[in-house]
């Protein structure tokens, strides 16, 4: 057993290297900045309630200016945001105009109200968007479409009112296995444009005051500057920008990384496959939709047969070959559960078939098993707790120097890497798996628990669970985030 430390991998930005995704934009630019990115220029649609659409308008219009930093004591974990224009970091301009905003009428919102049926409010509320989505995609030129979600939604989503001294359990809600956002952005796919949700609480709505039933843990609102690092980082990236990429050495090998996820389909009758993958050149996302899985009698956890792994990586592959125009040297599979034998068997076939030189198979999952530190915050990000040759725990989340303290609120759960078939060594394989904790453009958060291969695989079969396998889906995962 032996404990070790990785230092905080570092991401390349246009004009330099930093830890931190907002220093780095804010230093040095967003990596694709000089390169005529597509993201120089962004024309944005906008659909909600007329109070909605004019509030967001607003709050962009605000955000181009600059948001001061929160008051705090880590003064690094809560930056300014330094503004969105031609003079900004992000050298981005943001177009806006009415021909692009569509409202969603007030009496259609009000019929909503009528409905009782779960599923079919939330498949209603998805339609009144659609409807407006489908104008701006096909009758403007918008690149990314922002749905400023009404308040009224969210009332009616959450369920009817609750008396003071009610049971949320207790009372009837129209409650729907559906959700509005998966649902929104698998319906919208067919239209080609990426969807961008803002809620009343950014936008400056306010939020509910009603008593609701209790479906999850309410989250805590993020300070203004905050939400929008987040929203025009994604939004860069939903345009084609690339807001940075991984450092990486000249005599590293050309990589590929490849997640794959399961997730139950709509009916819950089937388990299927998703796979995302981040390209190490660009850190940019594709999708590819694996078959059907096994869920073994013995251990109960879905898995693929020896043809399906073959071909799924054959697949991830050869849209790395479209993208880059030829083959990488390298493949590392981060999988949700152990590998079977049939599944290693498959994954290696595929590598050999494509004359990969390498290829690294990791099973990765929550870690149960915990180090405990002297004193009140939890161990250092990058921690690496080495139990044998094959298991490891990593701590993606704890302790960051950069920030001064735990940023998180709850104790940390590491991340298990049980390495399976492998050519590179642990440390560096948990060094690469901590650096794409970075890598997630829906949030300007660096210290996500786990590595974006396996979070967007989870985030896509979120959504494809609800189109059928007839559907196309949209290659690019700024269609999923």
């Amino acid at each position: 057993m032996n404990i070790s430390h990785l230092l905080e991998p570092e991401l390349e930005f246009c004009a330099g290297s930093h830890v931190d995704v907002r220093f780095g934009i804010t230093n040095y630019g967003p990596f694709d900045r000089n390169k005529a990115s597509p993201a120089q220029t962004i024309r944005v649609g906008i659909v909600g309630s007329a109070a909605g659409v004019e509030g967001a308008v607003n709050w962009l219009e605000r955000c181009t200016a600059g948001i001061a930093a929160k008051r705090s004591r880590q003064p690094n974990l809560f930056p300014r945001f330094p503004g969105y224009g031609p003079e900004s970091p992000f050298r981005s301009q943001l177009v806006t105009d009415s021909r692009t905003q569509r409202t969603i009428k007030n009496a259609d919102i009000a019929d909503l109200a009528r409905i009782t049926d779960g599923d079919r409010l939330v498949e209603e509320s998805v339609g009144l968007v659609l409807s407006e989505v489908r104008y701006i995609a096909r009758e403007t030129p918008a690149d990314v479409i922002i749905c400023a979600v009404p308040r009224e939604f969210l009332d009616l989503l959450a369920g009817p009112e609750l008396p003071p001294d009610s049971d949320p359990e207790d009372e009837g809600a129209p409650i729907s296995k559906l959700d509005f956002r998966c649902l929104l952005k698998a319906r919208a796919m067919e239209f080609g444009k990426p969807i961008q949700l803002v809620l009343p609480a950014t936008y400056g709505a306010g939020g509910g005051k009603r008593r609701r039933r209790a479906r999850t843990r309410a989250k805590v609102l993020q300070d203004e500057a905050t939400r929008a690092w987040n929203f025009f980082v994604a939004l860069y990236y939903k345009r084609g920008g690339i807001p940075w990429r991984l450092t990486r050495s000249t005599t590293a090998l050309t990589t590929c990384y490849v997640g794959i996820a399961f997730y139950r389909s709509r009916d819950e009758e089937r388990v299927e496959t998703s796979v995302a993958q981040v390209f190490d050149e660009r850190g940019d996302g594709y999708i590819v939709r694996g078959g059907l899985a096994i869920t073994d009698k013995d251990d109960r956890v879905p898995h693929l047969s020896e043809s399906d792994a073959r071909q799924i990586l054959i697949d991830a592959l050869k849209l790395y070959r479209q993208e880059h125009k030829t083959f990488p040297a390298r493949v590392v599979v981060h999988k949700t559960s152990r590998f079977t034998l049939p599944e290693r068997q498959g994954c290696l076939a595929a590598a050999k078939e494509l004359r990969i030189d390498e290829a690294d198979l990791i099973a990765c999952g929550r870690s149960f098993a915990r180090l405990f530190r002297a004193g009140a915050y939890p161990p250092l990000r990058g921690t690496l707790w080495s139990l044998d040759d094959r298991h490891h725990v990593l701590y993606t989340r704890g302790s960051v120097d950069f920030f001064g303290t735990y940023p998180g609120l709850y104790v940390p759960l590491p991340l298990a890497l049980e390495l399976d078939s492998v050519e590179q060594g642990p440390e560096l394989l948990a060094r690469e798996a901590l650096a794409l904790t970075k890598m997630n453009w829906n949030s300007t958060q660096f210290d996500h628990a786990e590595p974006i291969t396996l979070e967007a695989a989870k985030r896509v079969g979120s959504i494809l669970k609800h189109l059928t396998r007839d559907e196309p889906i949209q290659a690019r995962y700024s269609f999923y985030m």
